[in-house]
């Protein structure tokens, strides 16, 4: 993957993310707060807990940190995939999210 290819795949799902908190808050009372500042996106609950999603763009990775720990995951040409085997980025961030939130909430790819 060139570093353009990387850079457009990640901005889209950063874009997903933070669409993804302002649809949760639309249909529910999460009252999620999320920030971006450049290729980072911050996630804060009511709860003061956070997620952090940040891009590591000489890697060509995107790297989540959450309660649960800290993933890093790559672009297979289809979905973002934990380079440890554990999975779909948005699958992660929703369990991660309904966790720290104490109800389900879904992410997904836009």
């Amino acid at each position: 993957m060139t570093d353009l290819e990387f850079q457009d795949h990640a901005e889209k799902l950063l874009l997903a993310v933070e669409q993804g908190c302002d649809r949760i808050n639309d249909a529910s009372d999460a009252d999620l707060d999320a920030q971006r500042t450049g290729g980072m996106v911050t996630i804060t609950f009511p709860n003061r807990s956070q997620i952090v999603v940040n891009l590591q763009k000489p890697l060509h990775e995107v790297w989540m940190a959450a309660q649960s720990g800290g993933y890093h995951y790559r672009f297979d040409g289809h979905a973002w995939q934990d380079t440890k085997g554990a999975g779909e980025f948005f699958a992660a961030l929703s369990q991660d999210a309904s966790r720290q939130a104490g109800m389900p909430l879904t992410f997904k790819a836009s």
